[in-house]
């Protein structure tokens, strides 16, 4: 029988994600209390980007220690150094110093994004992974609309009091509530050699790298699409796509229950991907008209919800031993492509318009279609019913 404990896990997981994602992703928030100090627009998005710098540089690192020390270690001294870091960055001053704590934070909390996957390929049966990691990913847009209701207005020092808590919060809900995932004996005799001497691993990283930019084409952008195109109130814009991150939570839910249901990861985000080649081909023609709310509003969900099912097929594929670094190498070329799109979109709408920019972003998720390996996918369904202190 399957361990109630796993849901318990799973939402200390998430409290853990949402709390790295809140300054990790949150920090464009806190750009006026940058700017009301002193600090030029270009210094404070220079701030704001810190943190995904850090967490690029120690993802895999963060993995294999994942894979070696087990979820419950890493996710606990992640957390707690971030946090750390944060309030002692209360008292910073300037901006090499302040850029400083945000990376070495980054650095530190990128331990929650292999460790909280990793755990759910441990406490969860396939038939119930797609879910629970749809449940995981839904942490991140949370952790972002929480920055957004907090973090504006707030003066710097008491917007770092409030994160650097949170994270504090999160390590230690982890150390009370998380155990480490027992390894049965067949997962004891699998072999530990690395599962990345077959295509399967890479091919699934790089359609998620592809499936990213037509994601951050649309979140980068919808606002002042909005704004600029069709004359709407930023306000009331931004409660539009508010509503849009909720619904996008729901649908890698969807997506996730999908996916148990079919017995496959791969089948259902292919579909996904050619999905989103069709609304965005459907936003770009109607980019002038009024069609476009709907489709941009489409495009905003559809984008976001495979996303759970890729790192889910990473986990599985890998296995155990090396799901940690694996997620890790996902996470990676996810966050470079992140960091990259939105200043090459910028330039090529700036250069064309928003509807050749909506357009050149259809090529990606169909590419990632054909990208996407079909072979059998590993549906171990083997759940533990003890964990390990």
């Amino acid at each position: 029988m399957a361990d109630r404990r796993r849901w318990a896990v799973l939402a200390v997981g998430m409290l853990a994600m949402a709390a790295a994602c809140t300054f990790q992703y949150g920090l464009p928030y806190l750009i006026p209390a940058f700017r009301a100090d002193g600090l030029t627009l270009a210094q404070a998005g220079l701030l704001a980007a810190a943190p995904t710098a850090g967490l690029l540089v120690t993802l895999i690192a963060w993995g294999a220690a994942a894979d070696r020390w087990g979820e419950r270690r890493v996710l606990a001294i992640g957390l707690g150094a971030a946090g750390a870091i944060l309030l002692a960055g209360i008292g910073a001053g300037g901006l090499r110093a302040l850029a400083t704590c945000f990376f070495l934070a980054g650095a530190a909390g990128a331990a929650t994004h292999a460790s909280s996957g990793r755990l759910i390929l441990g406490w969860f049966a396939a038939r119930e992974r797609g879910l629970a990691m749809g449940l995981r990913q839904t942490a991140q847009p949370l952790g972002v609309a929480l920055a957004a209701l907090v973090l504006p207005g707030l003066a710097r020092g008491t917007a770092l009091a409030f994160l650097g808590a949170f994270c504090l919060v999160a390590a230690l809900t982890v150390i009370a509530f998380v155990r480490d995932p027992a390894v049965s004996p067949a997962e004891h005799a699998v072999p530990s050699g690395t599962p990345y001497r077959t295509p399967v691993l890479w091919r699934i990283h790089a359609a998620s790298a592809l499936l990213i930019v037509p994601q951050f084409t649309v979140a980068t952008f919808a606002l002042v699409f909005l704004v600029d195109t069709h004359g709407w109130d930023a306000a009331a814009a931004g409660r539009l796509l508010a509503a849009g991150q909720i619904l996008g939570a729901l649908g890698r839910l969807a997506v996730g229950w999908w996916s148990d249901r079919a017995g496959s990861r791969m089948r259902p985000m292919r579909q996904v991907a050619l999905g989103i080649a069709a609304v965005l081909a459907a936003l770009a023609a109607g980019a002038g008209t009024g069609f476009a709310i709907p489709a941009l509003l489409l495009a905003g969900v559809l984008a976001v919800s495979p996303n759970g099912l890729a790192f889910t097929a990473v986990a599985e594929h890998a296995g155990r031993s090396w799901a940690g670094r694996a997620l890790g190498i996902q996470n990676t070329a996810q966050n470079i492509v992140a960091t990259a799109t939105p200043p090459v979109m910028a330039t090529l709408i700036a250069a064309t318009g928003y509807r050749l920019g909506f357009a050149a972003a259809i090529a990606f998720p169909l590419v990632a279609a054909a990208v996407i390996p079909t072979l059998k996918e590993p549906r171990g369904d083997a759940v533990p019913v003890e964990a390990r202190t």
